[in-house]
């Protein structure tokens, strides 16, 4: 991707390497920026930045294994993946989670996932 992104996600990270690691791995998207506070994580269909908290936020914000979910946000965002199985493994082994429940739309299926901090999004496959 030549220049900055037209659009993306912003995510706040308690642990930056180990979330940056995990959107990374688990939706195979290529890291193009890292420093100390901020990782930057690109595909020609998402960019994704991943910055450390504040301070004073991440001592207040506990982080439990498995992640407890913070479904509570006004909105979430999806991401296609070749294969739910195989994300659901990867998700798993990297500390994070994708739900059984499923749901299927016009060309696709899709599962709520969860990160390894409890941040929920959701993993859709190509359906025909």
């Amino acid at each position: 991707m030549a220049g900055p992104a037209r659009a993306g996600l912003f995510i706040y990270a308690k642990d930056l390497a180990n979330l940056a690691g995990f959107y990374e791995k688990l939706l195979g998207l290529a890291r193009v920026r890292s420093t100390e506070e901020l990782v930057i994580l690109s595909s020609p269909d998402l960019q994704i930045i991943v910055h450390a908290m504040p301070g004073h936020v991440a001592r207040e914000t506990d982080i439990s294994s498995p992640p407890a979910i913070r479904d509570n946000a006004a909105f979430k965002f999806f991401y296609t993946v070749p294969s739910l199985p195989e994300a659901q493994a990867v998700a798993n082994s990297l500390g994070g989670q994708v739900l059984s429940e499923q749901w299927r739309g016009p060309g696709f299926i899709v599962r709520n996932a969860v990160d390894p901090e409890g941040n929920i999004f959701q993993l859709r496959e190509s359906a025909p």
